[in-house]
Formats: structure tokens, C-alpha cells, sequence
């Protein structure tokens, strides 16, 4: 118990401690405006590719629909402001209306289509993603079509981003070291086993399936609360490719890969500003040298923890 308290202890005085020196860089004008927001699409990434990790790295599933769970969370957002006073209580409660319609939807969707297994359950999540999108489209004067809606209050900024990404992270990795948790990682490691052990595939499937949606919307949010407007094309299936390389590069199972690689990719993508095409030739190859030389991602599945210092030093006081 005492190990624990020290531990949380440690990690919230980190996480204080990230949050004061961006603080003092930011206003002190060393981090400028662009930089600050480049932070700030990091953050979101960051939480769309924790919400896929849990679904393709600790379920074991492939799942293609992270674009249109954040379809949802963002037109949730720019219609329910649109319609009620721009105060935080409006906003908050939007970002909370597109998680319970996206979890909905996860749920629903989630049942006949995560009895499918490998390339199927891919193709039929991408399918669910376009159908989201298409339905956008054909909204009418709710979501204006394919013109969008515009005039969304500008609510994201990068200490809000920064604080809904620490608390989503600390959500996911206690529902990871749960019962719960315990049981989809078993179905991740085999599902027959797991079945024999008492263990609802399916069910488990869903729970983190459904989880991994209403995170997704929620980063929906914070993008409509950034970018000021939202359209049906700024949700096609390569903003899920986008999430996914994030996964994929940081490590399919490592929370802890999931950020490095979205932080890298993220400054990657802010310094290539300039190369114009040549950018993404450039992001490409690392993407495929990465492959090459660690194909289970950065960091393959490990977590960093701050609980192995103590066990070390414990072992050291024993000896």
C-alpha cells in the first residue's frame, strides 16, 4: 500500500512537473504560438492512438474505425455548441453527449462484427467508419452535408489537451491492470484458452472495443474545439492510418510506445514542414527503416514503470 502511494506519488509530481515547464516555456514566449499548437495535435493523436492500442494492441483486434468515432465526438461538439451558450458546461457536456453516441455505436456495431477475427474484422470496421461519414454527409441542415459546420468555439488549447490526455491515460492503463483488463489481454494471447477459462470473448471484446470508441470521440472534440470547423473530409480512412502508425511504430500492447511515437512523429512532422512532397517521402522511409530493424514497434510491449526502482533497490537491500 505504501509502495503504491509513493508511486502515484512520483508520477503525479512528474506529470505537475511536464505541466510547469511547458507552463513556464509557453508564457515566457521560448515555445511560440506555432509550437503550442503542434503540442496540442500531439496530445490529440496521442489519445486517439491510446483508444486504438487498446482495441489492436491489448484485445488483439484490428480495428479501422478510429475516424469515424471521431467523426462523432467532433460533430457532437460543433452541433451541441452551435445550439446552446458557448460556456464550459455546454462544452463539456457535448464532449459527453459524442462519447455515449459513439460508445452506442460501439456496442452495436461492436457485437456482430468482433465475432469477425483478422483481415474481415479490419474491413468491416472501415466499413462502419465510411457509413459514419457517409450518414455526416447526407445530415442535412444538422451536420450542413459536406460543406460542414464552421464557427465552433475555439475551447482546445494545450493544457486542456494536455490534462484530458494524462487523466484518459491513467483511466486506460487501470482498466488494463483490472480484472477486466487481465481477462482482454488473456483473449489477446489466445482466445480458445481464454474461453476455457471462463472468460466471455466476446463480451471482453466489446467492453475494450466500446472504451476505445468513447476515447476516440472524446479527441473528436478537442479537434472540432481546435480547428474551428469540421467537414466530412477531414474524417476519411487515412485518418485512421494515421492513428494506427502511431501504434504500430510505438509498439502494439505499450501505452508507453504510444506516446514516444506520437511525440516523435508529431516533431517529425512539424520540422518536415518545409520539404513540402518531400515530407512525407521522408516520414514515409523512417516508418519502413523502423519496420525493418524493430517490427514489434520502438518498444514492443513494455511499459516503463516506476515500481521497478524500488524492486531493484529492494533487491539490493536484501543482498
Amino acid at each position: 500500500m505504501k509502495k503504491n502511494l509513493k508511486t502515484n506519488l512520483i508520477w503525479l509530481a512528474i506529470i505537475a512537473g511536464v505541466y510547469a515547464v511547458l507552463l513556464a516555456l509557453i508564457s515566457s514566449g521560448i515555445i511560440n504560438a506555432f509550437v503550442a499548437q503542434i503540442i496540442t495535435q500531439i496530445g490529440i493523436n496521442l489519445m486517439v492512438a491510446v483508444g486504438l492500442n487498446l482495441v489492436i494492441g491489448f484485445t488483439g483486434q484490428f480495428s479501422f474505425g478510429s475516424a469515424g468515432f471521431m467523426a462523432i465526438g467532433a460533430y457532437a461538439s460543433a452541433i451541441v455548441t452551435a445550439h446552446m451558450a458557448s460556456t464550459w458546461g455546454s462544452i463539456f457536456l457535448s464532449m459527453l453527449i459524442g462519447a455515449i453516441i459513439a460508445g452506442v455505436v460501439a456496442v452495436v456495431v461492436g457485437y456482430p462484427t468482433l465475432r469477425l477475427k483478422g483481415d474481415y474484422l479490419a474491413i468491416a470496421t472501415l466499413g462502419v467508419s465510411e457509413i459514419i461519414r457517409i450518414l455526416i454527409m447526407n445530415g442535412g441542415d444538422l451536420t450542413n452535408g459536406a460543406a460542414g459546420l464552421s464557427g465552433i468555439v475555439l475551447f482546445t488549447d494545450w493544457g486542456m489537451t494536455f490534462i484530458f490526455a494524462v487523466v484518459i491515460i491513467i483511466l486506460i492503463l487501470n482498466f488494463i491492470n483490472s480484472p477486466s483488463g487481465r481477462a482482454t489481454l488473456s483473449v489477446r494471447e489466445d482466445e480458445i484458452a481464454s474461453e476455457s477459462m471462463g472468460v466471455n470473448v466476446t463480451r471482453v471484446k466489446v467492453i475494450a472495443f466500446t472504451i476505445g470508441a468513447m476515447v476516440t470521440a472524446i479527441a473528436g472534440s478537442l479537434y472540432a474545439g481546435f480547428i474551428g470547423t469540421v467537414t466530412p473530409k477531414d474524417f476519411t480512412w487515412m485518418k485512421s492510418v494515421d492513428a494506427l502508425i502511431i501504434v504500430v511504430l510505438g509498439g502494439l500492447g505499450s501505452i508507453t510506445g504510444t506516446i514516444i511515437a506520437a511525440i516523435i512523429l508529431g516533431l517529425l512532422n512539424m520540422f518536415l514542414q518545409d520539404f513540402g512532397a518531400i515530407r512525407m517521402i521522408i516520414y514515409s522511409l523512417v516508418l519502413i527503416l523502423v519496420m525493418i530493424f524493430r517490427p514489434g514497434g520502438l518498444l514492443g510491449t513494455w511499459e516503463f514503470k516506476i515500481s521497478r526502482f524500488f524492486n531493484k533497490k529492494e533487491k539490493k537491500e536484501a543482498k
